[in-house]
């Protein structure tokens, strides 16, 4: 089987939908020797946060001189994004290669694209024999796929109402969710939270036995700077090259993650570390200048924390273009109208647009709910080649590209191969 006939086979798997519990990836797991056994995991879960954390613990560990794993979702332009060793995605032939050895076994228990995913992470960290492996949480995570591992720490990022058809319409019962991933005897390590979701996972650690690393007591804050204490005598400032106060506390998470861990105390390595992931590999859709002169700038802020997030950096900028417009799409599950209502600030334009994914929310949804707000959206039938036009019109505008993964990823795609 090559390579288009493996990913049409892999992605045809979405008509499976989400499937929420671990049998189905307990038991192809267990029919690939359980390769999720031999790894030596760090487990991230959270609502933002989670590609920037896992990242920055990646290239931390990468600067230490280890061999690292990265498993995160989900992908901009290409599939093999998703699995990646020190920087470099997993080969198109071995992708090709576990669909075709184990497509009899995914069709006859129609396993969901996730949970292939997730097992062909873990069976190629092990093949590939790596020293840690950094693995983030699809959608919550008591019943992720992912969360079949006896980690060596767990990172909770953030907490906001997000798949509340699923995980809850609370923050305690998505905080719930998410803190499942701790383990007996575990240490837990969990970014600015908000007081209940701080509350349930003290709890959880509690009922677990597991130490509590929270950020907020390791870290000195004064104006946009952020100090972390890695012990009584050294501080590292953080400094990451990407927009936003945000990264910082991102970045801080990370090292606290890593020093508690392993007991490094190399602030050089810390430094080098968050500083490749800007420089060197970047990290798509994070405020991320597609486009200057006129300023095209994706985020994949995807709920109202992240677009709070995102707007208290574009607001230093805003006031300098002459218009400003946003291109939008978002799944159905996420808190649609909130966002409305806050990038409506914003902006002079508002247009939307459909994303071809089973779980995203439809151009005729977004205008519903535009109207109850009294905010007039105007739908983009190609995105992609609104995107692309865009980059002629003058240089005192903007264009903000916003909301899920999945949109970013389709205009992104269709840009490079010269759809648009």
């Amino acid at each position: 089987m090559d390579l288009d006939t493996s990913l049409k086979k892999l992605f045809s798997l979405h008509t499976f939908g989400i499937k929420l519990g671990l049998e189905n990836t307990i038991g192809f797991l267990d029919h690939l020797g359980n390769p999720q056994q031999a790894l030596e995991t760090i487990h991230i879960a959270g609502s933002n946060g989670k590609g920037s954390t896992s990242s920055f613990i990646a290239s931390i560990l990468q600067e230490f001189g280890f061999k690292v794993g990265l498993y995160t979702s989900p992908h901009f332009v290409k599939f093999n994004e998703r699995i990646v060793i020190n920087g470099k995605q997993i080969e198109d032939e071995y992708v090709s290669e576990f669909i075709s050895s184990n497509e009899n076994y995914i069709d006859e228990h129609e396993l969901t694209f996730f949970e292939v995913t997730t097992a062909m992470a873990f069976h190629y960290f092990k093949d590939m024999n790596t020293d840690y492996c950094v693995i983030e949480t699809g959608l919550g995570g008591r019943l992720d796929s992912t969360n079949v591992l006896n980690p060596l720490a767990i990172v909770i990022t953030s907490i906001s109402l997000e798949h509340t058809n699923v995980l809850g319409d609370t923050i305690e019962q998505i905080a719930s969710e998410k803190a499942a991933i701790i383990k007996n005897n575990s240490q837990v390590f969990s970014g600015r939270l908000k007081e209940q979701a701080a509350n349930v996972i003290e709890q959880k650690c509690k009922e677990t036995n597991s130490i509590l690393y929270s950020i907020k007591d390791f870290i000195i804050e004064s104006d946009d700077q952020i100090r972390l204490l890695l012990d009584k005598e050294k501080q590292i400032e953080m400094n990451p090259k990407l927009k936003g106060i945000y990264q910082k506390f991102n970045a801080a998470l990370a090292v606290l993650t890593v020093s508690k861990t392993f007991s490094f105390v190399n602030e050089d390595k810390y430094s080098k570390g968050i500083a490749n992931v800007s420089m060197n590999t970047g990290l798509q859709g994070r405020y991320e200048y597609f486009h200057k002169n006129p300023s095209i700038i994706f985020d994949s802020a995807h709920n109202p924390e992240s677009i709070e997030n995102f707007l208290i950096e574009f607001s230093k900028e805003a006031e300098s273009y002459r218009k400003r417009t946003l291109l939008f799409g978002a799944m159905r599950d996420k808190a649609i109208g909130e966002m409305l209502q806050m990038l409506s600030r914003y902006f002079d334009e508002i247009r939307i647009t459909d994303i071809q994914y089973e779980r995203a929310a439809r151009v005729e949804e977004i205008i519903e709910v535009g109207k109850k707000l009294n905010i007039t959206v105007i739908p983009v039938i190609e995105h992609s080649k609104f995107v692309n036009s865009f980059t002629t019109r003058p240089t005192d505008e903007c264009l903000v590209v916003v909301g899920s993964m999945y949109l970013l990823g389709e205009i992104k795609q269709q840009l490079l191969v010269g759809v648009a």
